[in-house]
């Protein structure tokens, strides 16, 4: 896990820094990305009681992947090396739970972001447990998603000419589709997935 960990650093302090070089000393309002995140899970989670509703556990993931993005940016800002980080992560890291109510743990941990404008580990592993998210999950899903974010920036999206839905599916779907067509162990599956979203954008994005 520890090798794992610091490779996701590094992809987060990279992608950070392609957004902006100084990004440590912007005052960028992490905790913020992570709250309104939080609302989105629970859009695909399910919590209308005057509707049947089924938990998209696919999108859920991708939301709490979204959310370990902000989380990892908050820790680098600790002054902490990746390394310390990492051993800090891999403590606090417990994925078990209880009988506990999803939603409520999701409320929890939102609110303990917004007071704190912090990130709290051990309560973002009771959230991977709540859906059954193993490590690996969350390591393949954030080196994806992390590839999709570079791929974001590569066609536009900080100028506004990025296109989001491609086909009638939003890139995270295409992100999800073109994962499960590679083999996630091989160590060119960073760049075989990025190959495979540009092949997808250029055909489908229009």
């Amino acid at each position: 896990m520890q090798e794992q960990l610091k490779v996701m650093l590094e992809l987060q302090d990279s992608m950070n820094t392609k957004v902006n070089e100084d990004w440590r000393n912007q005052g960028f309002e992490w905790y913020r990305a992570i709250w309104i995140e939080c609302g989105e899970l629970l859009d695909h989670y399910g919590w209308k009681w005057w509707k049947k509703q089924q938990p998209d556990i696919e999108q859920v993931e991708l939301e709490l992947i979204d959310i370990w993005h902000f989380g990892l940016s908050i820790l680098l800002q600790s002054g902490q090396s990746p390394q310390d980080i990492a051993q800090d992560i891999e403590s606090q890291l417990t994925i078990a739970t209880d009988e506990a109510d999803f939603k409520l743990d999701l409320e929890r941990f939102a609110a303990d972001v917004l007071v704190s404008k912090g990130f709290s580990v051990a309560e973002f592993g009771r959230l991977m447990a709540g859906i059954g998210m193993d490590f690996d999950r969350l390591y393949v899903g954030y080196v994806g998603k992390n590839v999709l974010n570079f791929f974001r920036q590569d066609h536009g999206y900080k100028d506004g000419s990025y296109i989001k839905v491609w086909s009638g599916k939003e890139d995270n779907e295409h992100l999800v589709e073109a994962s499960r067509e590679l083999d996630t162990t091989a160590m060119s599956f960073k760049d075989d997935l990025y190959s495979a979203l540009a092949s997808r954008y250029q055909s489908l994005a229009k």
